[in-house]
């Protein structure tokens, strides 16, 4: 199987993973769409043309003054074909939605999100295929794809903050996979729309990709970002803090934008990040061979899990090589996952499925980072295997596992 080939392969078992995961959410609250169609006249739109969505649910209580945004991953568009092919299914176009499941941070069920269970929560469906960076005014005459990620980033605000976020007392910004660098790329930008808000941050949700200059993939990961960067002309849209140091075609590597980040940020991530293994590390090192063990770790070979763990190593070192930021939140684990936030096993539920560090689970540290409780800034290194952290249980038992653990702690 070819380098290309394999990179297609496992860009389907992501999207087949992002729709199952959507499928495993518990049914807590069912939230329609709202098509921004006020948007269109002012050309914020998706790839298609169509308007931007979003899904939004009011909060309640003393909720009422406080606001998440979230917005939506779904990777980039690297080509005009790509991008033309993504206009025509759900991450380039309105067309194609449902309501959406609120759960993990989402979820207004205080037992299983008592920090943010009631405050107001808007979902942005990501359509651009540019993690919201792009602003090409001319629309490509054969194939009238529109690249306006930038603005759809700007009338979202502009419509919450006329529902009353310019009134929020507290604020943050969070997104999942390539919505966790948009929330990196945005973050200064959010809070400055926000001037009078007490509480202002960011969490970025498995979207610390590494650039990894002296390791497998490395040729690949940095394709992936130059490329979706020619395609939709961002070189001007990057932060300069980044291009005035280094090449532009570099500047969606996280790890070159977050010390530039005023605003607290908190990264929460895997160090065997499986989006990240399968799209920019397999296809460097193998091919066909790695099937199995990506479906289950148990089939990993001793070379294979060897190949894992300097993907670790690189990682971990990365991360080391930051600042060190008071206000910077940090839990890294060795989870083979990629996404957290969305599920309650990747959220206030983690310990349900293994995942704890510092005797808190994910929605716990955050939880604390966010209202100043305690600082967390914790990368578990004791243990250099990738471990599954998902839970297979059937809702009602998982619930039920949940709560008793949520008492017991």
């Amino acid at each position: 199987m070819t380098s290309k080939r394999m990179v297609a392969y496992w860009i389907y078992v992501l999207v087949c993973s992002l729709a199952l995961m959507n499928a495993q959410v518990y049914a807590i609250s069912n939230v329609t769409t709202t098509l921004l169609q006020s948007a269109v006249a002012r050309g914020a739109v998706c790839l298609d043309g169509s308007p931007p969505a979003y899904y939004y649910q009011e909060g309640f209580g003393d909720g009422l003054d406080n606001w998440i945004v979230n917005i939506e991953g779904g990777g980039w568009c690297t080509s005009t074909s790509d991008c033309l092919d993504r206009s025509k299914n759900y991450y380039g176009s309105s067309r194609h939605l449902s309501n959406q499941i609120f759960s993990g941070i989402l979820d207004d069920d205080i037992a299983f999100n008592p920090d943010f269970y009631n405050w107001h929560k808007v979902f942005i469906h990501y359509c651009d295929g540019s993690s919201f960076m792009s602003d090409v005014e001319k629309v490509n005459p054969k194939t009238n794809l529109t690249f306006r990620g930038a603005r759809i980033f700007n009338v979202m605000m502009e419509e919450m903050l006329g529902k009353g976020m310019r009134n929020a007392h507290k604020a943050i910004l969070v997104g999942t996979s390539a919505g966790g660098l948009t929330t990196t790329l945005h973050c200064d930008k959010f809070r400055a729309l926000l001037r009078n808000t007490s509480t202002v941050k960011c969490l970025s949700d498995s979207g610390f990709f590494i650039h990894g200059k002296d390791h497998p993939g490395v040729d690949i990961r940095e394709k992936i970002f130059a490329n979706a960067i020619a395609t939709h002309k961002l070189a001007h849209s990057l932060p300069k803090t980044c291009t005035s140091k280094i090449n532009p075609s570099l500047c969606l590597f996280p790890e070159y934008l977050v010390e530039d980040v005023e605003t607290p940020l908190f990264i929460l991530e895997s160090a065997f990040d499986s989006y990240q293994v399968k799209i920019t590390l397999v296809p460097a090192v193998g091919g066909h061979e790695w099937v199995n063990c990506m479906t289950n770790l148990t089939l990993c070979d001793a070379t294979q899990i060897a190949i894992m763990k300097d993907f670790r190593g690189a990682f971990i070192e990365t991360l080391m090589k930051l600042d060190n930021s008071s206000s910077r939140g940090m839990f890294v684990h060795t989870c083979f996952r990629h996404g957290h936030i969305y599920l309650r096993d990747g959220w206030t539920c983690s310990s349900v499925a293994g995942n704890v560090l510092a005797n808190k689970t994910i929605g716990e540290a955050i939880g604390d980072w966010y209202f100043d409780r305690s600082s967390f800034h914790e990368i578990y290194i004791q243990n250099d295997l990738p471990r599954n952290c998902t839970s297979s249980l059937p809702d009602q038992s998982f619930n039920k596992i949940c709560l008793a653990a949520l008492h017991h702690i």
